[in-house]
C-alpha cells in the first residue's frame, strides 16, 4: 500500500528535500517511521531512539535514584 508521496518531499525553490529519514541498511528509497520516542523502518526493523531532553535535576544532582546498600544478614 503506497502513501501519499508527497508527504515524504518538499520544494524548496528548485530543490527537493526528504522530511523523513532513510533506513541506512535497506537504502534510499525506505523511510523511517516517525513514532513519538523512536525512528523505525518497517521493513527490516533498523530503530534510533530519539534523545529525551536534559534530566530533571534536584539540588544540584540528577533525579535518578543510587541503589540501596546491600548488608548482610546473620
Amino acid at each position: 500500500m503506497m502513501k501519499d508521496a508527497s508527504k515524504f518531499y518538499k520544494l524548496e525553490g528548485e530543490k527537493l528535500i526528504k522530511t523523513h529519514r532513510s533506513c541506512p541498511k535497506c537504502g534510499q528509497s525506505y523511510f523511517l517511521a516517525d513514532h513519538y520516542d523512536r525512528w523505525s523502518c518497517g521493513k527490516c526493523g533498523y530503530t534510533v531512539f530519539k534523545r529525551r531532553g536534559k534530566k530533571a535535576e534536584v539540588k544540584g544532582r540528577t533525579s535518578r535514584r543510587t541503589p540501596r546498600r546491600r548488608t548482610k544478614s546473620t
